[in-house]
């Protein structure tokens, strides 16, 4: 059977699209998503779980890519995980689907390395749709030609990601520079990172990490920075707000805010 022999229901949105393109741009031919003809089904970024009766219709099965290592990261938010948890590196995993969560076992693997490179999470999930579109059609192929036997996941290593909600990206000041720095990076742009200013919310859209032993300041305390930059006292640490936004506001740099909020400079954030 032939790349245009071969018909695919693809399943997926958003970054997703980036694997159908790749398969489209490989010569393959797809199937109506409601067709009971389809010889593969191929899933990326489609956020449901496929019915028994769903994973029974194509010879070939249903083929997921996931962008992690799994077992590790598991579920709706891997990327994001892997920022968080200062990964140095992550990959694709290709799965036969079983009725569980990301569960099958796997047909192909591919590692990204990141070292220290500091990713948003749209940036490394265009990164690794990209990755996991390429090993995908030369996967196929080897997959219908029976030349790959699947390799079950060890299950007792999986870990687990949740669905964000907005509340996860209140930033905990207690919490050091670091960490901070990569949830702001992480939760970009949902649910993006936020403190609170008096009853006013202030998105915190990027910054860094500015190393300091100081202990003049408590955690959440606003300083200035070099004259013209917002700063505040982690944790451990100090990070620097480079840009942000005050709710029903356009985004600014933390020069411009200065410039009209002076007043925040020795306030507490919460």
């Amino acid at each position: 059977m032939t790349e245009k022999d071969l018909r695919i229901i693809f399943l997926g949105r958003q970054s997703g699209q980036i694997v159908k393109q790749k398969l489209q741009k490989a010569g393959f031919a797809f199937a109506d998503p409601e067709s009971s003809q389809a010889d593969l089904i191929v899933v990326g970024f489609y956020g449901e779980i496929l019915s028994k009766k769903m994973l029974a219709i194509p010879k070939y099965g249903a083929l997921n890519v996931h962008p992690s290592l799994l077992p590790k990261y598991r579920g709706p938010s891997p990327v994001q995980n892997v920022i968080l948890n200062n990964e140095t590196k992550t990959g694709v995993t290709i799965i036969l689907m079983d009725e569980k969560v990301d569960h099958g076992p796997m047909i192909a693997v591919e590692n990204f390395e990141i070292g220290g490179r500091k990713f948003t999470t749209p940036e490394l999930t265009k990164e690794l749709w990209e990755l996991g579109g390429d090993l995908l059609v030369k996967t196929i192929p080897k997959w219908i030609a029976g030349e790959i036997k699947p390799i079950p996941q060890n299950h007792e290593n999986a870990t687990y990601t949740k669905i964000l909600t907005k509340e996860d990206g209140h930033i905990d000041w207690a919490k050091s520079a670091e960490e901070i720095e990569r949830q702001v990076r992480a939760f970009s742009p949902w649910p993006g990172s936020f403190t609170i200013w008096g009853n006013r919310q202030i998105k915190i859209l990027t910054g860094q990490i500015l190393n300091s032993t100081d202990k003049e300041y408590s955690a959440g305390q606003v300083l200035r920075y070099q004259k013209d930059q917002l700063a505040v006292k982690a944790g451990t640490d100090i990070f620097i707000i480079d840009r942000l936004q005050l709710a029903g506001k356009n985004e600014v740099t933390s020069k411009a805010f200065l410039n009209g909020h002076a007043e925040i400079v020795g306030a507490t954030l919460h």
